[in-house]
């Protein structure tokens, strides 16, 4: 089994390299923050302490779900003092989830999508790029090809349906390609609900029996929320083809509350900076929300999204008067 599952990574991380001309997916509605936690106190310490000499990457804890989509299930990823703390990170910065048009490609508000969330900062700390580190190390699959991690907060009732991971729209399509691979952190114990389903997996039927599912989850395979387990799938073929099989969903929650990070992977480098970066570029904003956003504090709430940084072109400089 870890033979076949290592051997399956390995393809994936090759077939990523070959296929440069792929088209990228990913939601660009949502964001960045880049304030770093700075109280060096015991505990923040004792984390630090944790996998300082490596990754922490233990592929036995690793179980294969699914080949269709290709998926898998990390136990233990992260420790609870990781959760907690990437949780303490996003707290406060929360803000409403959106989704992108599958025409325009801008982001926009969704009631199929009900959650609220931000993004970290690449390596925005130790703790964080110990867990990136680790990340690649799993996966076989470049740093620089994953986005920031988002962190997802869903409270009673909210949920997000069922979607895929790669885009339809050609605005989304310019910088790293197709998202390869989702790598979805459960940061939280939730009691009844929150789960994350798959409707056309192949899978379903072997879970018809479990009344301990909600009746979302009953819609297809689903995974439940398991404080410090990650799970791991594909959204595309060994063939570079996008995997319809992997449309997936997260469930409402009924009981508790549900904290997530996801990591989404593309097929080439996410750090590259846009061609939009040049001087030459006519300054515009890329959100019709973004004189919105920049009236409400944003460009300084969340200057890496708004304005930019070395490796990625800001989406609102014209409201953010950069340009």
């Amino acid at each position: 089994m870890a033979s076949s599952l290592l051997f399956s990574l390995f393809l994936a991380f090759s077939f990523s390299l070959t296929h440069s001309a792929i088209d990228q997916s990913g939601f660009h509605g949502e964001s960045y923050n880049m304030k770093l936690r700075t109280t060096k106190d015991a505990s923040h310490e004792s984390i630090l302490q944790l996998g300082r000499s490596s990754n922490g990457f233990d592929p036995t804890r690793v179980s294969h779900l699914t080949w269709r989509p290709r998926a898998f299930l990390y136990k233990g990823f992260l420790t609870d003092e990781e959760c907690d703390h990437l949780i303490v990170l996003a707290r406060d910065k929360l803000e409403k989830s959106m989704v992108a048009d599958n025409e325009s490609g801008k982001s926009v508000m969704s009631e199929i999508r009900t959650s609220s969330g931000m993004f970290l900062s690449k390596g925005q700390d130790e703790i964080v790029a110990r867990i990136e580190d680790r990340i690649a190390a799993w996966t076989f699959l470049p740093k620089e090809n994953g986005e920031s991690i988002q962190i997802l907060h869903y409270e009673h009732g909210q949920k997000y349906e069922p979607h895929y991971d790669y885009f339809h729209d050609k605005a989304n399509q310019e910088l790293g390609g197709h998202r390869i691979a989702t790598v979805l952190m459960y940061l939280s114990q939730v009691t009844k609900g929150g789960e994350t389903v798959f409707p056309n997996s192949e899978a379903k039927e072997i879970q018809l029996g479990d009344d301990t599912l909600s009746d979302c989850a009953k819609r297809g395979y689903a995974l439940k929320p398991n404080k410090g387990d990650a799970l791991l799938f594909f959204s595309l073929h060994p063939d570079a083809t996008t995997d319809q099989n992997s449309l997936h969903g997260s469930c409402p929650v009924i009981e508790g509350e549900k904290w997530s990070a996801t990591k989404w992977i593309h097929v080439r480098s996410f750090d590259t900076p846009s061609k939009r970066s040049s001087s030459n570029v006519e300054c515009t904003d890329e959100d019709d929300l973004c004189a919105q956003w920049a009236a409400l504090g944003e460009c300084q709430k969340n200057p890496a999204y708004m304005v930019g940084t070395p490796d990625y072109y800001g989406s609102c400089r014209k409201s953010c008067k950069v340009c």
